[in-house]
């Protein structure tokens, strides 16, 4: 499976992981204390939309901009992912008109505070060089051009002492699943108290069951949390679903997730066979 950002940006994947990411930084910023986050695969920072990659694709139409037009519905616990949206399109009236979509990098050093940090962490050069260019206004967030399953463990713990590492790799080659779980399973003996957000795509259930049989599980547990916009399908052409595992999940944010969860299904749902799956790991 391959899942590169640029192509499918602002997509109902982007959708789910990117409100639950969200979710996690408004509970870190939560307490005075600062804290750092770890983005492993971080991409190009935002996205252009009107840009071949993304409207050769057009999947920000059945993302993004179907949570805009069903915003009135929605908990609270979206408002802040869909401000960020906005903060980066001034003056968009309608969402169909929607741009310049934020990838992780950029949500998250947006959400900065003045001693929160950001390290960013991109392998391809051309994608480095981009990320550079769009962080570039944020003084507290670095990029770093390098493997991102290496630096997990070489960039934990930090001195902050709380903290996010967010692991969200393309799935492109077939040892991903196995260079994540040893990528998180080396971090954790390096931060025990840290939360780890692992994305992965869902066609079927593999890629999410063989990570959860191969990830640790700390004290504080973890959840798995899944949306399929329509029933799991190895014929099926492009995703079927999103999945998060959430390592050291930060209160209360199951409780989020249990209210947001079914209304994000109803506005993504492509059929019947949509649905949602949170589980106490």
């Amino acid at each position: 499976m391959n899942y590169r950002h640029a192509f499918h940006a602002g997509n109902f994947a982007d959708v789910h992981k990117h409100w639950i990411l969200m979710l996690l930084l408004e509970r870190l910023s939560a307490k005075d204390k600062p804290f750092f986050v770890l983005d492993s695969h971080a991409g190009a920072g935002f996205y252009d939309l009107t840009r071949d990659e993304s409207s050769r694709t057009g999947e920000a139409a059945d993302g993004i901009a179907h949570l805009f037009a069903a915003e009135t519905r929605l908990p609270d616990s979206f408002a802040p992912y869909l401000e960020a949206v906005r903060r980066l399109n001034p003056g968009m009236d309608d969402p169909n008109d929607l741009r310049w979509y934020p990838g992780s990098p950029w949500l998250i050093a947006d959400a900065l505070r003045q001693d929160d940090r950001l390290s960013a962490v991109e392998a391809h050069p051309e994608q480095a060089r981009l990320l550079k260019e769009s962080l570039a206004e944020f003084r507290n967030a670095r990029v770093y051009e390098r493997d991102g399953y290496e630096a997990i463990p070489s960039m934990l713990p930090p001195k902050e002492k709380r903290g996010l590492t967010l692991i969200d790799p393309p799935y492109e080659n077939s040892d991903e699943v196995s260079r994540t779980a040893k990528a998180v399973s080396d971090g954790m003996k390096r931060f025990a108290t840290g939360t780890m957000a692992i994305w992965y795509p869902i066609k079927t259930h593999d890629v999410g069951d063989a990570l959860v049989e191969s990830l640790p599980v700390p004290d504080r547990g973890g959840l798995r949390c899944e949306i399929f916009v329509t029933a799991p399908d190895s014929d099926a052409v492009g995703l079927t679903g999103s999945g998060m595992i959430l390592l050291n999940p930060i209160w209360p944010i199951e409780d989020r997730l249990r209210e947001g969860l079914p209304l994000l299904c109803e506005t993504l749902a492509r059929d019947g066979g949509a649905g949602w799956r949170l589980e106490a790991l």
